[in-house]
């Protein structure tokens, strides 16, 4: 089985907030940048533990950005990664980001793929129903709880009132939450 989890820099979350450009523009300068919460607690730390369970498991990272990302995926790495993949391409765009992760997947030929619900930065919860779209694979978002059964992802996710346990085959993609 092969796990590629989906991986995105965010600024520390006690960083100081300042703007250039009239206020109009994030500054960057000194910012620490860390491995977006949701990717690295929660799908990572999941994908390591399925790892760890079955050590024929081969679990690859993907960072879509420049050279600044490497860091990220250098700790993703020494976590328990076995690969990364950084796209060089620099910006927002979470479509762009999307093909990106999407195109790099379609070689690589993984049974599941992992991300966070969304980023602390840009809190948009869409780069998993994207790549899933672009992939023609099913999506379960906001997962809490993720076993494999063979080729079968047991998923348990929120929902309005409640939780449902959904069954779905691999591949798949599932963006994973507290």
């Amino acid at each position: 089985m092969k796990i590629l989890v989906c991986i995105s820099k965010t600024p520390d979350t006690t960083a100081k907030i300042a703007f250039t450009d009239n206020n109009t523009k994030y500054d960057t300068n000194g910012v620490q940048w860390i491995i977006n919460p949701y990717d690295e607690w929660y799908a990572l730390v999941r994908a390591i533990e399925l790892k760890e369970a079955d050590a024929s498991i081969a679990l690859h990272l993907i960072s879509v950005g420049g050279a600044d990302a490497e860091p990220i995926l250098r700790k993703a790495l020494a976590l328990g990664g076995d690969e990364a993949i950084r796209v060089n391409i620099y910006g927002d765009d979470s479509f762009v980001i999307a093909t990106q992760i999407a195109e790099a997947a379609k070689t690589g030929g993984y049974d599941l793929i992992l991300t966070g619900k969304e980023t602390i930065d840009h809190n948009g919860s869409s780069l998993g129903g994207m790549v899933a779209e672009l992939l023609d694979l099913p999506y379960v978002s906001l997962a809490t709880k993720l076993e494999l059964n063979g080729s079968t992802a047991s998923v348990t996710r929120e929902i309005d009132g409640g939780q449902e346990l959904d069954e779905v085959p691999t591949p798949v993609v599932i963006s994973a939450q507290k």
